[in-house]
């Protein structure tokens, strides 16, 4: 079974990578029109650690991590690896000496549709994983497949380059070519929730007020009643 490796992929800009960060999943899923949302079986092996990186992609067979050996030559610093198979399989094709390779030439996390395995010693070097399943299930390296080719991974296409941000509320993608566009409205979307919890933690307004969602349960039909009223059956 043949397979290709491409090696001049480009990659979004590490300044804009690096913004987009620091706004985390939700707030870039929700500011791309709740898009680009990763389902969530993809679990983080470890917690409070948040990264954002350009995506070289893996696609295998399943069982089988040969492909992921032939990824470690194509990573640089910053990268994040995305490895899905053909089909489900969640052995364990990913552990502490991959993770070793890969910290060695800058690349920032894994994100993966399989197993991973030495699960403790990934958390000690600190190599964050977001993955479907912890198996220590072994596999073999026996059959052919592709780096960094459009990969479908929990639902979300994923384009060699583009931009995937993980943290503890799972994993997000954005487009390379819309990296700028997802940057800034993260920020007013940051902007106005700072705004908001500001107005709550001071007590000052209730979110039904500050959204105007009184007339919008008004339009719905929901009625304000009294406990008597209610138990009387109004």
């Amino acid at each position: 079974m043949g397979g290709v490796v491409v090696t001049d992929i480009s990659r979004a800009e590490g300044a804009v990578v690096d913004a987009l960060a620091r706004h985390g999943v939700a707030t870039v899923h929700e500011a791309m029109g709740r898009t680009g949302l990763a389902g969530p079986s993809l679990r983080p092996i470890q917690q409070g650690v948040r990264i954002a990186g350009t995506a070289v992609t893996v696609v295998g067979q399943p069982g089988d991590n040969l492909m992921i050996h032939a990824a470690v030559e194509q990573v640089r610093p910053g990268d994040v690896l995305v490895v899905t198979t053909t089909s489900p399989s969640v052995d364990g094709a990913f552990g502490d000496l991959f993770a070793t390779a890969l910290k060695a030439r800058g690349v920032r996390g894994l994100v993966t549709t399989t197993g991973v395995r030495d699960t403790q010693d990934l958390r000690d070097m600190d190599f964050p994983v977001w993955a479907a399943a912890v198996f220590s299930q072994g596999t073999v390296k026996a059959t052919g497949g592709s780096v960094n080719v459009p990969v479908i991974v929990e639902g979300v296409r994923v384009e060699p380059g583009d931009v995937v941000i993980a943290d503890d509320d799972g994993v997000v993608v954005v487009p390379q070519d819309r990296a700028t566009e997802a940057l800034t409205a993260a920020e007013a979307r940051a902007a106005k929730e700072e705004a908001d919890r500001a107005a709550y933690a001071a007590g000052t307004e209730l979110s039904l007020d500050r959204k105007g969602l009184r007339s919008l349960l008004s339009e719905l039909g929901v009625e304000y009643t009294t406990q008597a009223e209610y138990r009387r059956g109004r």
